[in-house]
């Protein structure tokens, strides 16, 4: 066969392909923005750190760095059990507390966020070396020796995330990006849920028996990465059902541009501009970043709402899927009936 987009008109493909041209142009654009403007330059404010309201010598130290900067943002407690709680439910990165022995504690939790929490240890070690105390520094909830850097979880739901709208697309091109039906939106949406835990088995399998990352966690790691490809794949069904493929450049913009270094999946949220700092509480990419974390590092604390936030995920792009099928639906029945030739009035007849 030959090339069937050559033997149209200049008139009938230009405008799409400038379309799609422009479009393209205007993804590209925001990538590079949002992926420099956020990461070039990660600048940390107001990274908590917990401290009990009874521990002098500890709340002398953070006011002290407080009034220097505001790079660190002590956060008060009732007691030390309480502020070490925290630190175990993910609110605070570390909690600063007096050793008996007259010095200081900096416990951390660098499967939190290891830029947070090497941020922490090297101001707070400056200043109690200021402060003429001697400091040591624990990590009661350690990452995993291979992942050093806690990347993984941000780089899985990356993977999770692509997989569950390239499948949407994917179904959208060979069969329409609506379904005809509210059975075939059905089956559209069973065939995602299929694809999901799939995918979700296969992401577990390979940061924990494969590459050893994660060994003992195969089974939360599946849970949450089938939930978020199925969340990723119902956003995207959603939109390109109601507004066709170019829908997919919508849900790149949200779910990878704005996602991605929004999710808090390379630098904590305290790292990033002031726009994206509260992104990753409603975005799928750090949704999925954040329950990851949770699931595997932290027992399930601090898990709630990003498990919520995923199912609502879900729920919202199966009714968009319903909702844009029925509309369509709709539409097509009522050009059918316009188009249906209306049949001759007999004239009347004396009787």
């Amino acid at each position: 066969m030959g090339d069937q987009g050559a033997e149209l008109p200049v008139r009938d493909w230009l405008p799409r392909a400038a379309a799609l041209l422009v479009g393209t142009l205007a993804l590209a654009t925001a990538f590079i923005a949002a992926y420099v403007g956020a990461l070039h330059k990660p600048t940390p404010r107001d990274v908590p750190v917990g401290v009990a309201r009874s521990d002098q010598r500890a709340q002398a130290v953070l006011a002290a760095v407080r009034s220097r900067t505001d790079t660190i943002k002590p956060v008060q407690y009732d007691d030390q059990d309480r502020a070490l709680d925290a630190l175990r439910s993910r609110e605070v990165y570390a909690v600063l507390h007096t050793d008996p022995g007259g010095g200081l504690i900096l416990a951390t939790a660098s499967a939190g966020a290891p830029t947070a929490t090497d941020l922490v240890t090297k101001v707070l070690t400056q200043a109690a070396g200021q402060a003429n105390l001697p400091l040591r520094v624990t990590d009661e909830v350690p990452v995993s020796a291979d992942d050093p850097r806690g990347l993984v979880p941000f780089y899985l739901a990356v993977g999770l995330v692509l997989g569950g709208y390239l499948a949407s697309t994917a179904l959208g091109i060979s069969l329409g990006t609506a379904p005809r039906s509210l059975r075939r939106a059905g089956l559209r949406t069973a065939t995602l849920a299929v694809h999901s835990v799939l995918l979700g088995i296969i992401g577990a399998v390979l940061v924990g028996p494969v590459m050893g990352i994660w060994a003992h966690q195969v089974p939360a790691v599946f849970l949450v990465g089938a939930l978020t490809v199925f969340a990723a794949g119902m956003v995207a069904a959603a939109v390109q059902g109601w507004l066709g493929l170019l829908g997919t450049g919508l849900v790149i913009l949200l779910l990878v541009v704005l996602g991605n270094p929004g999710s808090g999946g390379i630098y904590a949220p305290e790292f990033l501009p002031t726009f994206l700092r509260g992104m990753h509480r409603w975005n799928v990419t750090g949704l999925a970043t954040d329950l990851l974390k949770s699931a595997v590092y932290f027992d399930w604390r601090a898990g709630r709402w990003p498990l919520v936030g995923l199912a609502l995920w879900v729920l919202l792009g199966i009714l968009g899927l319903v909702t844009a099928t029925i509309f369509r639906a709709h539409r097509r029945a009522v050009r059918a009936a316009r188009a249906r030739p209306v049949a001759p009035r007999r004239p009347a007849t004396d009787g």
